[in-house]
């Protein structure tokens, strides 16, 4: 069997590994080609180009590429079809994969699967349907997604969001990590101002101002700040303001692997957590952290996007436990007082976002097959007989 991959980020990058490495323990001589990264290629692929030169975001940053891009997409597409693998796992990337899928499918009839469902039920439903015309099979990581994807005319497979399956903080991790940063045993309150420069800078007066408010009531709070390398400087540049004497956490001072083991102890330490809005609030339920979510957006942004999305809440344990239990200060709500009285009210009864956090942790998939097999099944599932 021959598997052609697509993944343009990190994350793509990670599930694209756990796949073929379910692949790998299901079908004998499966063979790889593609684009992805350093975990997808010690897996046994071997990228045409650097996956990096997919992972830009925004439409500022992607105009000056443009052209590169489009290159790369004509480049990929011509690759499958001179290939002609048995199936096309485009991973996440929307902007690219799909641009590429829909090459392939004009030309051949080679078998297309997406893996990450765009999240039509949030904004843009229209999505949908534009795929359906060019990817066959999806493979969704929430479990109310299918039948969005299935009325589109795709068939879709839930296999289980990856953060259900990463390991969580051991006790002694907990412990180890509190006397390195020198917490004692104080409450610890974890400050996730996103993992982005923009997001950051537009976040961080507002979430430094709430923790002053929210520690002027609660002094013993120590304030601990996880970041990325290309966000530590900024965040140092903006903690000295900050309550609670923050301890950020640079993981370019250790390697990799500590680094993902202090974040992991970090948020299995902490008593409560203020975060921008993402994927974090998964991690965050993976450890049982109670959490305050808030956000804004550029006024421009922030005006289409009142326009587009139609939920009520934007937070993924909300939705996947179908209850309300995490507060959110979103867009003109995004206001020190108010998200400090939000901090106040989970401080005093955290039991409810609890009971959600579980249930989002079950619905995900926890302590099942892993999503990588379960995403592999699917895939050899849904093939056409001939390619068994």
């Amino acid at each position: 069997m021959r598997v052609f991959l697509v993944a343009g980020e990190p994350s793509g990058d990670r599930l694209g590994a756990a796949l073929m490495e379910g692949l790998k323990s299901l079908v004998q001589g499966v063979e790889f080609d593609g684009v992805g990264g350093p975990l997808m290629q010690a897996q046994g692929l071997s990228s045409r180009f650097p996956m990096s030169e997919l992972s830009v975001m925004g439409l500022v940053e992607v105009l000056p590429k443009f052209f590169h891009l489009k290159r790369r997409i004509t480049e990929t597409a011509q690759a499958v079809l001179d290939t002609r693998p048995d199936v096309l796992i485009t991973i996440d990337s929307p902007d690219f994969s799909l641009r590429v899928a829909k090459i392939v499918k004009a030309s051949s009839d080679i078998r297309t699967v997406h893996y990450v469902a765009p999240s039509v039920w949030a904004w843009r439903p229209g999505r949908a349907d534009k795929m359906a015309k060019v990817i066959d099979h999806v493979l969704a990581l929430l479990p109310f997604e299918p039948p969005y994807m299935e009325r589109a005319g795709m068939e879709c497979d839930f296999v289980g969001h990856p953060v259900a399956s990463e390991p969580v903080a051991t006790p002694q991790e907990i412990a180890t990590f509190r006397a390195t940063f020198d917490l004692g045993d104080a409450p610890i309150l974890l400050a996730l101002p996103g993992s982005r420069r923009g997001e950051i800078e537009r976040l961080s007066e507002c979430f430094g101002d709430a923790l002053n408010r929210f520690t002027s009531d609660r002094s013993d709070f120590r304030v601990v700040v996880p970041t990325v390398d290309a966000t530590t400087d900024l965040i140092n540049s903006i903690v000295p303001g900050w309550p609670g004497n923050p301890v950020v956490l640079d993981p370019r001072q250790v390697g990799p692997v500590q680094a993902s083991a202090y974040k992991r102890a970090a948020f299995g330490a902490a008593d409560l957590a203020l975060a921008a809005s993402g994927t974090v609030s998964l991690e965050l339920a993976a450890q049982n952290t109670p959490m305050v979510i808030a956000y804004k957006l550029n006024w421009l942004t922030q005006k289409m996007a009142e326009r587009m999305v139609k939920l009520d809440t934007v937070t993924l344990v909300n939705l996947v436990s179908e209850t309300r239990a995490v507060p959110e200060c979103l867009l003109d709500d995004c206001q020190t007082d108010k998200i400090a009285a939000a901090l106040k009210q989970v401080t005093d009864a955290p039991d409810a976002q609890r009971d959600a956090m579980e249930v989002t942790m079950d619905r995900l998939g926890r302590g099942g097959e892993s999503p990588g097999l379960r995403a592999a099944r699917a895939v050899l599932k849904k093939m056409p007989p001939h390619h068994d």
